[in-house]
């Protein structure tokens, strides 16, 4: 089975998420999308993460009705901070019978070059990238790269950033949030 590695702290999880989780599992040759809660990601600020468990329940609930797209909480028992590469190799590990490829958006294939052992993984897995407005240029090593794959996703502007904040404010992010997510955070009081 060819699974797409969909990494995020998904903080919360919102519809831009489902949205292109959705379009690879349709619109690739992936059979399955596994959405990767990051426990940290070594480029952010840990302080405003909830807890691994309540993100994994907002992604669990958010998918739940999605027949191809399922959460993974893969990251969560290996150390900290992890690195996508070692990730892979534990995936590789312990399920030999799959192929695992990266999900990314283009502003990461722009900083891809800066990743631990980035070459091993372009070596190693297919990496499939949708588009984002974003600064910046591809490095030339990445163009036509035959392991990359642009996807033609549609290019979502919603951020887990701007949803935080929005909350915050008191403002209705309703729409942007799938149901039982939004509901999860206005009984749990999330990011107010």
């Amino acid at each position: 089975m060819k699974i797409g590695l969909y990494f995020g702290t998904f903080n919360p999880i919102h519809i831009g998420h489902l949205a292109i989780a959705n379009h690879m599992a349709e619109y690739s040759d992936l059979d399955k999308i596994w959405m990767v809660i990051t426990p940290h990601n070594p480029f952010k600020k840990k302080s405003s993460l909830l807890n691994n468990h309540h993100r994994y329940q907002m992604v669990m609930e958010a998918v739940e009705h999605y027949d191809k797209i399922e959460p993974s909480n893969i990251e969560f028992d290996l150390p900290q901070p992890n690195y996508t590469v070692y990730t892979l190799a534990h995936l590789e590990e312990k399920y030999p019978q799959h192929e695992f490829c990266l999900i990314m958006g283009e502003d990461n294939l722009k900083s891809l070059h800066k990743w631990k052992n980035y070459e091993v993984i372009l070596e190693r897995h297919d990496i499939y990238v949708y588009p984002r407005i974003s600064e910046g240029t591809v490095e030339t090593q990445f163009d036509n790269h035959p392991k990359i794959h642009k996807v033609d996703a549609p290019i979502m502007e919603i951020s887990s950033t701007m949803i935080r904040k929005a909350i915050k404010e008191g403002k209705n992010i309703r729409p942007l949030l799938p149901p039982e997510v939004y509901t999860f955070i206005d009984e749990m009081s999330f990011y107010r």
